[in-house]
């Protein structure tokens, strides 16, 4: 009906006088208006947005979180397909093999496309190749969270405890290269510690076992172990920020240990190769507009993080850059996975 509407237009007949309009105009132009038409009417049914962790992580929340307002502004349901293992590369793979129409979207933690491909030697898929970035989400430090029962009062106690006993400490993460594991790394790396690392499926059951008293520490997302750490189940002995967190002012930053740190997680949306440009543009837009929200903004401030506007430009320089960073820690700490 829009190509019928448009080939009745005054100004289109017009165009077609010229009789060396080459044919291939012709499908420029059929193709633009008909990517306008989608984005347009887009979504015509439930789209479905993959994590690629078990439900309780960060990951997953920002989705839920995300998914709740997508819904309102597009009246279509939002389905979220927690996909966990392998260091988020099961539900990469998913993703990128997914029909690319714009009903299938990816929510990824940095690592994923940032970090996985210098550590896995087999990827299931090529984050750069066969997925494209929609938009930024939001982004906010872990911290450095153990069993209330542990003796250690401070980081520095927990440091000098971890010396005295190299690799008697067990670490548990979301998985093997997950955000919450290259943390965990980049902080044992810098206190020149060494431990033995457990990984999950997704930090909420990394944090299930740390509350119990299975693992001794972790390094999670802020978002998804403030509430244990309120509930005073967890033990928070710093935050990976530059400077303390407004949620948790009593819990120093691990700079103050250790001058200079930081570890800065993020989440981001994501489609495989192949979507139309003008879909990845509506979801871009409608996303920020979510993210910029005062309620939206407000309840990503009680988790410890704030919106990361990124537009797909500016969320692909990001990512190559961080993967240059992840590439030399990955080698400094001998991360390998066959």
């Amino acid at each position: 009906e829009f190509r019928r509407v448009l080939f009745r237009s005054e100004g289109f007949r017009k165009m077609f006088k010229n009789n060396n309009l080459k044919l291939a105009s012709v499908g420029v132009v059929l193709s633009l208006t008909a990517g306008l038409a989608l984005a347009q009417n887009y979504p015509l049914k439930s789209v479905r947005i993959i994590v690629p962790f078990a439900p309780g992580g960060a990951t997953d929340i920002v989705a839920r979180l995300i998914g709740q307002r997508l819904n309102e502004s597009w009246g279509q349901t939002i389905v979220v397909d927690n996909r966990g293992g392998a260091g988020g590369n099961i539900g990469g793979e998913l993703a990128a093999k997914s029909p690319p129409d714009g009903y299938t979207l990816f929510m990824t933690s940095g690592s994923i496309v940032t970090a996985n491909q210098h550590i896995y030697r087999k990827m299931p898929f090529d984050p750069e190749k066969d997925l494209v970035a929609i938009t930024g989400a939001a982004s906010g430090p872990q911290l450095i969270g153990v069993h209330p029962t542990l003796p250690a009062k401070s980081l520095k106690d927990f440091i000098a405890m971890a010396k005295a006993k190299p690799k008697s400490f067990s670490f548990g993460s979301a998985g093997f290269s997950t955000q919450t594991h290259l943390s965990g790394e980049n902080f044992m790396h810098a206190a020149g510690i060494d431990s033995v690392h457990i990984p999950y499926k997704g930090e909420g059951p990394a944090l299930i076992d740390l509350v119990a008293g299975q693992i001794i520490f972790a390094t999670p997302n802020m978002a998804a172990a403030i509430g244990f750490v309120q509930q005073n189940k967890l033990r928070a002995l710093a935050v990976t920020s530059k400077e303390r967190a407004k949620q948790l002012p009593d819990v120093p930053a691990v700079a103050e240990t250790i001058p200079g740190f930081e570890n800065i997680g993020w989440f981001g949306l994501m489609a495989p190769a192949g979507t139309p440009s003008a879909v990845i543009r509506r979801v871009h837009e409608d996303t920020t507009k979510s993210l910029q929200s005062v309620d939206f903004v407000s309840r990503l401030a009680q988790l410890g993080m704030v919106p990361y506007l990124r537009d797909p430009q500016a969320l692909t320089q990001a990512i190559k850059a961080e993967s240059a960073h992840w590439a030399k820690i990955a080698k400094a700490r001998n991360l390998v996975v066959n």
